[in-house]
Formats: C-alpha cells, structure tokens, sequence
C-alpha cells in the first residue's frame, strides 16, 4: 500500500480500540481493489468526542466507524442522520460528504445479510428469541421486524433488565402491531414452551467474549433440531456455538456480522462493492476465525 497526497483516510472511532479487526479486513478490501484509501484506528476517549468529530472535516476524513462507548453520543454531533439510525438512535459509520457528516447504522442490516447469504436462512415469517437489550440487540431487533418475522420474543439479563423494559417500549412505539413482540423474564427463558417454537435464536450480548465468563444463557435442548443459533460474539468459538455445533444445529458466529456491516460501511465510503471474501480471508491470515 502506496500512502500519498492523495490517499483518502477512514478510520474507527472507540475507547479501548486495541481489540477491533476492522483494519485488517478493511485495508485488505482498499488494497484488493486497488483503491487509494488506508483505515486506521483512532482511540476517541469519550470526553474527546466532540472534538475528534470536529476533527472529521478539519482533516478531510472520507469516513469513520463508531464503536463503543460513542455509537448513541455521537449523534448531536453530525449533520444529519439516516432514517434507521434514527430509529436505532445509534449511529456505527460517518460518511463526510462534502463537507457534511451523515451517520448511519449498518449492523442490522449486516446481520440480516450475514444471516441470509451465509446462514442461508430467510427470517420472514419466523419466530425469533433474543437475550440482550444494549446497542447490537437494537439494531439486530429493528432490522428483523423490518425483515417480517412474525414473532419477536426477548429477555435480559436480570442486573440489566431495565434496558430490556426500554427496548420493548420503544419497539412497541416504533413497530406497532408489526409483529407478536413479547418481553419475558429473565428466570422464565428456558421454557420448552416458548424455546420449542423458536426458529431462530440470538444471544447479543457480550457474554463469550472472554472465557471466563463464557456460560450457557439457553438450554439448548428445548429447542427443535431445526433451529438456527446466531452468537453476535466475533472475537472466538462461544461456548454456544460449540453446544451448537455438537448437536448439529445450524449455527453462525458473530465474524459474519462483523464482516457483513463492514461492507456496507465500505460500499458507502467508496460507493464500490466490497469484496467479501478478500475481507474474509485477510481475517484468517491474521489468525481471526
């Protein structure tokens, strides 16, 4: 990668960024198609945000992914924002248009591409359980409505319950009567009842991301064999996809999301089709997956 006058910047916004495998798959993307962009991760602290955001235009920043702690604050802060992010009330790409920042959201729509072109599975018309209520269950949530599932039931941990209160109301307010939407309690998720039903399961919150806290949320055995396990988890193989795997049910990892709303990020800042398996594959090579 050739860096010049020329090069167009993108970059990640977040605190702590040391994790994040965006620039791997990125700039294998820019370098695939030949495309004189290079992406870099800025480490944003969050009383810096304002400021880095400032920062977009004065440097001429073609775009920037937004990851936590600033995918809500960073909304008073852009000129304007696509109708999902608003809905969403999250924003995970800026694009600097011409001197005006839009923001957006591509991981709903990442997940539903993941799932469909690499889980193979059409949620219109299913049955959907969740467990989470923070950023990754909003956007997943709005996005599978908006795909025409017919029922939508979600949990949350019980020190977190409230967000999960918070999430349903503002589905309720959102959606209407769209779909069958339910908020059960936490100690009522494992019901052969209600997991009997379920052709889709999705865990999306953080729990396997780190081995030491990597417990089952789910009994998988009330379930039927024919439901689909989706783990928004990227960093390893989940416990739940291990459970998964060993009672051959069908099953994807957090990777494809992360993958899937990279590309569209990618395809807004350069308006050209990302390549999805050079992404892939610059992911295993660095030992990713």
């Amino acid at each position: 990668m050739k860096i010049n006058a020329k090069t167009k910047i993108v970059g990640l916004f977040g605190y702590p960024i040391h994790h994040s495998f965006s620039p791997i798959f990125h700039n294998a993307a820019f370098a695939g198609l030949e495309l004189d962009f290079i992406y870099l991760p800025f480490s944003v602290k969050p009383a810096d945000l304002k400021e880095a955001v400032q920062a977009i235009k004065s440097l001429n920043i073609t775009g920037i992914n937004v990851t936590i702690p600033h995918k809500e604050k960073i909304l008073p802060y852009l000129d304007e924002i696509s109708p999902e992010a608003k809905m969403i009330k999250a924003v995970n790409t800026v694009h600097n248009k011409k001197g005006k920042l839009i923001g957006y959201n591509t991981d709903g729509e990442g997940f539903i591409q993941s799932l469909r072109k690499e889980g193979k599975f059409n949620p219109e018309g299913k049955s959907v359980f969740m467990v989470g209520a923070g950023g990754a269950a909003y956007a997943i949530s709005f996005a599978l409505i908006r795909a025409g599932v017919k029922k939508f039931t979600f949990t949350n941990r019980i020190f977190d319950f409230e967000r999960a209160r918070v999430l349903f109301k503002h589905l309720k307010n959102t959606f209407k009567d769209r779909c069958e939407l339910s908020l059960i309690d936490f100690d009522k998720r494992n019901s052969r009842q209600i997991l009997g039903k379920v052709d889709l399961f999705v865990n999306a919150t953080s729990v396997g991301m780190h081995s030491s806290d990597d417990q089952l949320l789910i009994d998988l055995d009330f379930f039927s064999p024919d439901v689909f396990i989706y783990d928004v988890v990227y960093n390893r193989k989940t416990n739940l996809l291990r459970e998964a795997e060993e009672r051959k049910l069908s099953s994807l990892g957090g990777l494809e999301m992360l993958l899937y709303q990279g590309a569209l990020s990618f395809e807004i800042w350069t308006h050209r089709k990302a390549p999805i398996e050079t992404m892939r594959e610059a992911l295993k090579q660095g030992g990713v997956g």
